[in-house]
């Protein structure tokens, strides 16, 4: 376990980690055993990394007690799960920096131990076949003031209903001819009581059992069934479930299991500008209003990870939010800005130039190049240099030069016949603009002092510096500035769909101008900071050293909060 995983041992403990210390002091249990149980019906989000980070992190803080966390794929609906979310998923949680060990489980693998305890409850007379439709059993389940109706199936004798049962998993009933419910209560205040589907017939091949199986449990049946399997002693979970405890203890407590979990509820994690329903964003990827579950404006792990995000930074974010039992929204600005505050200690810097305009060094030799000396890191004394090449052809920032010969008195950037410091170099002056036929600057005919190499002249002070890279040497590069994917707060609410609140400027694609080193750092993952202009990383999926690919992960400042 890293130091950035661990928590300060000054802070005092949440109300989960705190009833699992007296739950261990008291004896209850020698030692902890959670698990982080997802679907494989999609990409994780940053949503899951909270969750990932609290029952992971829990096993690691009690791991001289013999804590562990389990990884356990919830893959009972064969109709939306695939291999492809099932090896996503265990990269995304590897890369956020956790390991289930031996640990990893899948729910298709307790099948037969469903079936036999579904068996089980229809022998005691507490499940029972009901072939009533989808919409029969919606319009007689009742309201929150007005208890439901008992299917006409409910008082079928136990014998019936294995035969009918086992006709079931034979493959003898067709999709939606029959299910298996339990048998609660019709008028209990808790809807999910009322006598709950347990088992459906599904005629698809699943990902991991194949065609084995034509029946296949729900997920409130199968899911404390798993835990109890298992024997995790803490069932984390948000609060969505909080109703469903109900239902998860009366499996328990009628089935024949080796243990029974303790299910305690948080708030799940919410974002500013983000949506984190997977169902939306399968949305987003299937109608293609972006480039896929790793999209770097998605909030996906691996989109994350694509845009450059550092897994320290998430974990930084999901310490920071906390664990409460109350819902709320966080700003995404907290991500943001735990990104810009590791990446400014561990990035190297470099230069690129992303909107270019030509400078000519009239006093420099046509066959003069210097090879210039700069630091990678000034916050990492060990991060050593690199070497700039500096000929006649450099490009700067077409932001970097005002075509005004009074510039405002605070602009300390080039104008004609003004001063500023090139990084790392000389003083440069403008002393004529070359424009073309309409009038616009093309060209910036400067000279430089060659006595100011790293320092100002005698006797006057040059407040500007500016970042460029030598035309001659430069490599062009695609750069894609990636932005916050919607233009509203809360995207879902309010009248209208969320595609509507879709940021035309999410994604806007330049061929930037880098200074050599900056190309050959572009290694799968390199997080480099673009001096003055913001924190970027070569994508890991279409970048090489010979073909330099770099996706802006945030900017130097938030531009979203005033400042740029």
């Amino acid at each position: 376990m890293t130091e950035e995983t661990k928590e300060p041992a000054s802070e005092r403990l949440d109300f989960i980690r705190q009833i699992i210390k007296d739950d261990l002091e008291s004896g209850k249990h020698k030692t902890t055993v959670t698990r982080f149980p997802p679907e494989p019906n999609g990409y994780l989000h940053i949503g899951h990394a909270k969750a990932i980070c609290l029952s992971f992190g829990i096993a690691q803080e009690n791991a001289a007690t013999g804590g562990r966390c389990h990884l356990r794929f919830d893959d009972t609906n064969p109709a939306k799960e695939s291999d492809e979310y099932v090896r996503s998923i265990q990269e995304d949680v590897r890369w956020l920096g956790f390991d289930w060990g031996d640990h990893l489980y899948f729910a298709s693998n307790y099948f037969e131990r469903f079936y036999e305890c579904a068996m089980h409850l229809i022998e005691t007379g507490k499940a029972y076949v009901d072939f009533q439709s989808q919409e029969q059993m919606r319009s007689t389940r009742g309201t929150l003031t007005e208890p439901g109706e008992a299917s006409p199936y409910r008082d079928t004798t136990s014998d019936e209903n294995k035969a009918l049962f086992e006709k079931m998993r034979a493959g003898e009933m067709k999709d939606g001819e029959a299910v298996l419910r339990a048998k609660i209560d019709m008028a209990s205040q808790n809807l999910n009581m009322r006598d709950p589907v347990i088992f459906r017939i599904m005629h698809h091949t699943h990902h991991n059992t194949g065609d084995t199986w034509c029946i296949y449990p729900m997920y409130d049946f199968a899911h404390p069934l798993e835990d109890a399997f298992e024997e995790v002693t803490h069932s984390l979970c948000t609060l969505e479930f909080e109703d469903h405890r109900p239902l998860y203890d009366w499996v328990v407590q009628n089935c024949p299991v080796p243990a029974v979990p303790r299910q305690i509820e948080f708030a799940k994690l919410n974002l500013t500008y983000t949506l984190l329903s997977k169902r939306n964003l399968l949305r987003l990827v299937s109608e293609e209003l972006v480039h896929g579950w790793d999209d770097p404006r998605m909030p996906t792990i691996s989109g994350l990870r694509r845009r450059g995000v550092p897994p320290e930074a998430i974990r930084h974010l999901c310490h920071e939010v906390g664990l409460t039992k109350f819902k709320s929204t966080n700003d995404v600005t907290l991500l943001e800005n735990a990104a810009r505050d590791l990446l400014n200690k561990t990035s190297p810097r470099y230069m690129a130039v992303l909107d270019p305009i030509k400078v000519t060094i009239t006093n420099w030799d046509e066959t003069r190049v210097d090879e210039l000396e700069a630091v990678l890191n000034p916050n990492d004394p060990d991060a050593g240099s690199r070497k700039i090449p500096m000929s006649r052809n450099l490009v700067i920032e077409h932001e970097d030069f005002l075509d005004d010969e009074n510039p405002p008195k605070k602009f300390f950037r080039l104008a004609p016949g003004t001063e500023v410091r090139l990084r790392y170099s000389y003083v440069l002056k403008c002393e004529e603009v070359v424009r073309d036929e309409a009038g616009n600057p093309i060209e910036l005919l400067c000279t430089v002092d060659h006595e100011t190499l790293g320092k100002n002249p005698e006797g006057r002070k040059v407040k500007g510096v500016i970042h460029w890279v030598s035309a001659d040497h430069a490599v062009k590069a695609p750069v894609r500035l990636y932005d916050r994917l919607f233009v509203d707060e809360n995207p879902s609410a309010g009248e209208g769909d969320f595609v509507d609140h879709l940021n035309a400027d999410s994604l806007k694609v330049i061929h930037a101008l880098l200074e050599p080193e900056l190309a050959k750092a572009a290694v799968s993952e390199a997080r480099v900071q673009f001096e003055r202009v913001g924190y970027f990383v070569a994508d890991r999926l279409d970048s090489t050293p010979d073909h330099p690919v770099y996706n802006r992960t945030v900017s130097l400042r938030d531009s979203w909060g005033g400042g740029k």
